[in-house]
């Protein structure tokens, strides 16, 4: 019996690393998570939300408009802490905000997503190869892209957030 039960205990050790060491390859390489901790993405991140990261997003495929995104924010904002905002503006576009509204090379952006509609005018300016322009849904509440009169450099990319898992009652796929 002890010899058994002495197995059993080898196996569960061995098991236990194992998921141990599965779990911290996820979480530097594949998914990471994090936390919201400002309304700028308000509404559709509020504030304490948990979010999941795909860091493998963008070694396999271009940024896109829309990806809510984590990075390094520029060094113009002197930060610490990475930031999470929306990709407006893709390399080689026009961007101009005005009378409430983002033009992308002179079109209108639809955006159902925001807060509320910009009160600020930025542009027109063309983004450079290799960087973005990145706001946040509250436009008027974010200490975003407009305000850092600083492009994002794609590298600073660090994952796209694709799920919300708390709280329990706004589970789900983030849009």
């Amino acid at each position: 019996m002890q010899k058994t039960r002495s197995i059993v205990m080898k196996i569960l050790t061995n098991e236990i690393v194992l998921a141990i060491i599965i779990a911290l390859f996820l979480k530097a390489f594949i998914v990471d998570s994090r936390y919201v901790p400002s309304a700028s993405m308000y509404p559709t991140l509020q504030i304490n939300d948990r979010l999941l990261v795909n860091k493998l997003a963008y070694r396999f495929s271009e940024p896109e408009r829309g990806d809510i995104v984590i990075f390094t924010p520029p060094p113009v904002v002197d930060s610490k802490y990475d930031y999470v905002k929306r990709i407006i503006g893709l390399p080689g576009e026009v961007v101009e905000i005005k009378n409430g509204k983002v033009y992308i090379n002179g079109n209108p952006l639809e955006e159902d997503y925001i807060a509320e509609n910009p009160n600020y005018h930025f542009g027109p300016a063309k983004i450079p190869p290799g960087h973005l322009l990145v706001l946040g849904d509250n436009r008027n509440k974010s200490f975003d892209g407009h305000l850092w009169k600083q492009w994002l450099s794609i590298d600073s990319l660090k994952g796209k957030v694709f799920f919300r898992y708390w709280p329990l009652d706004r589970i789900g796929v983030v849009k």
